[in-house]
């Protein structure tokens, strides 16, 4: 049980750590596209009326993208 912990504290730590040099999200590769462009849609599943990103801002969001066919 102990050893759990302890595992589990480190994968904490770890992942609070953030970035080392030479990480992918360090990469100059990934550039910086700017603002997300507004989402678009009147359909929207689970929702009460159409959605915007304003509306989104600072939370956690789960886009889970499927089509009909």
């Amino acid at each position: 049980m102990l050893w759990q912990i302890l595992l589990f504290a480190l994968a904490f730590l770890t992942a609070c750590a953030g970035p080392q040099a030479g990480s992918p999200l360090r990469d100059a590769r990934y550039l910086d596209l700017g603002l997300a462009p507004e989402i678009s849609g009147e359909t929207w599943l689970n929702t009460p009326g159409p959605l915007r990103l304003a509306d989104l801002r600072g939370r956690v969001v789960l886009l889970e993208m499927w089509t009909f066919g």
